[in-house]
């Protein structure tokens, strides 16, 4: 009997001790969890970063899409009717004014100044008779034997004689300067561009031979919606300063050596756009810029003096209003309601709500309540507490 029940009562003791071995085991995770409770309430405050309100100046500046052209650009063109005999520049290659371009037959124009002498020697020869029959005229009236009518007309012959040697004379100018055509010459100082048409070719008055460019200085086409122009405008008025500070941008974010300045503002908005067109101009003596190149305008639209500026990520907002947090004198937070200006790249200006000397959280306000106590660091450190936080959540 006691072998058979032996077995019996270690079956019923069994339960109950697993039971007191959970309810140990409990009360020592209970008290861990009491422990840990302690420790989180005397957490340690938040690390942050601020910075210190001061009063300076800035400037508002903006970035627009332009295009540079050559200060002049002109067509060099036909003057008279002709055959092209040959072109005397280089293609692309810098040229002088009154340099000769191209070379148009000759021939045609030497024999229109041939007959244009001639002409004018005969005009000469009318107006030689005309004057002999006059003085006859004259000394034949003086003594009677001639009517006052026909001296008239014979004064009428001389005037019309002097007025046909006119005419011819100016025939023969017209012809020599037609002959000088005949030499197509550089209008300006620029480069060339490739011929139009090849030697050879019949040209009309007026036809289409090549194109100069100046390249130095050139001139930088851009547009402001009419907000920024207006702006522009009145920080031109205030400051003429203003008008130098004119920077470009070159396709790959690198900013051109030289300065330029706005030299023409268009008085009017254009409709289909609702810009205006500006002009910057920029000197190129080494040809960096080329002619149709897109670019970049930075243009200081206004200037401010004596203004608040934080980071645009220190001020956040509610339901009522922008706000930043201040830090107080004894490392609390403190919540303050902002009038905001205008933004200026990064920065936002700040009208009204803080005062100088005051310290505004710049990073590490995420979470922040009113009241709560903070500790004032750098960046790198107020990023790796915020990453060990992070970590022990």
């Amino acid at each position: 009997m006691q072998t058979s029940s032996f077995p019996y009562r270690s079956s019923v003791a069994a339960p109950w001790l697993r039971a007191m071995s959970l309810l140990a085991v409990a009360g020592l995770v209970s008290a861990c969890g009491s422990d840990d409770g302690a420790a989180s309430a005397e957490k340690t405050p938040p690390m942050v970063t601020v910075q210190e309100v001061t009063r300076s100046s800035a400037n508002l500046i903006q970035e627009y899409p332009a295009r540079v052209r050559g200060a002049r650009e002109v067509e060099v063109r036909a003057r008279i009717s002709g055959v092209l005999q040959e072109r005397v520049y280089t293609e692309g290659a810098d040229v002088k004014e009154g340099d000769i371009l191209f070379r148009i037959f000759p021939e045609p124009m030497q024999i229109l100044v041939q007959q244009a002498e001639a002409a004018k020697n005969n005009a000469r020869a009318e107006v030689s008779q005309a004057e002999r029959e006059w003085e006859r005229a004259k000394q034949l009236f003086e003594r009677g034997a001639l009517s006052a009518s026909e001296r008239d007309r014979t004064q009428s012959q001389l005037d019309f004689a002097r007025a046909g040697l006119e005419e011819a004379d100016a025939r023969l100018d017209e012809a020599k300067l037609n002959l000088s055509y005949t030499n197509v010459r550089a209008p300006m100082d620029g480069s060339a561009s490739l011929e139009v048409v090849p030697e050879g070719s019949v040209l009309a008055v007026g036809a289409l031979l090549t194109t100069l460019v100046k390249q130095d200085p050139v001139h930088v086409i851009f547009a402001l919606p009419e907000r920024d122009a207006a702006m522009q405008r009145a920080a031109q008025i205030e400051d003429d300063t203003l008008n130098g500070a004119v920077t470009m941008l070159m396709a790959d974010g690198s900013e051109y050596p030289l300065k330029g300045s706005i030299d023409f503002t268009s008085s009017s908005i254009d409709n289909a756009t609702g810009s205006i067109t500006l002009r910057a101009v920029f000197d190129n003596a080494d040809r960096q810029l080329i002619p149709g190149q897109f670019v970049r305008i930075r243009l200081v639209l206004k200037h401010f003096e004596d203004q608040v500026l934080l980071p645009s990520e220190a001020v956040g907002a509610s339901g009522d209003g922008p706000q930043v947090l201040v830090v107080n004198d004894a490392s609390e937070v403190e919540v303050r309601k902002v009038t905001l200006g205008e933004v200026l790249g990064e920065r936002q200006i700040i009208q009204e709500g803080v005062e100088p000397g005051e310290r505004v959280i710049v990073n590490g306000q995420v979470g922040l309540q009113p009241g709560a106590k903070v500790r004032v660091g750098d960046a790198d450190s107020a990023q790796a507490d915020g990453a060990s936080d992070d970590t022990e959540e």
